[in-house]
C-alpha cells in the first residue's frame, strides 16, 4: 500500500461535486459521481487553468467554471470540438475510505501521434 494516499471518507465528497487534495506539487480535485464512482484529476483545466474542482460534474464528466470546456473525469481528455487533457490519478475505495495514487508511474500519460 506504499503508492497509496489515504484521503477521506467517500461521504467528505459531496455527490456530483469535488474535494481539493494539496500535495507538494499540484493540487489533485477528487470527483464524486451521482453513483458515488469517484475520480481524480490535476485541478486545472487544460485551457485555462479554471479550477475543475468548482465546476459541475455530469454523469462521468466535469464542465470547467470558467469557460465551459468539458472533461472527461476518467481520462482528463476534454470532450469535441475542444483539444488538451489534464492528468489523471487512479483511486479506489476500501470500506468507504478513498485512497488515491500519486506514484510516478501512475502518472505517465500516453501520447497518441495521429
Amino acid at each position: 500500500m506504499n503508492d497509496w494516499l489515504q484521503i477521506c471518507s467517500i461521504d467528505d465528497i459531496p455527490r456530483l461535486g469535488a474535494r481539493v487534495i494539496k500535495t507538494g506539487s499540484c493540487d489533485v480535485a477528487v470527483f464524486r459521481t451521482s453513483d458515488d464512482r469517484i475520480f481524480a484529476l490535476d485541478d486545472s483545466c487544460p485551457h485555462k487553468q479554471g479550477p475543475l474542482s468548482q465546476g459541475i460534474v455530469h454523469g462521468d464528466f466535469v464542465t470547467c467554471p470558467l469557460h465551459n470546456w468539458v472533461i472527461s473525469l476518467s481520462d482528463g481528455n476534454s470532450a469535441a470540438p475542444d483539444e488538451g487533457c489534464t492528468r489523471h490519478y487512479p483511486v479506489r475505495v476500501e470500506n468507504k475510505t478513498v485512497f488515491l495514487s500519486l506514484h510516478k508511474t501512475a502518472l505517465i500519460k500516453e501520447s497518441v501521434q495521429a
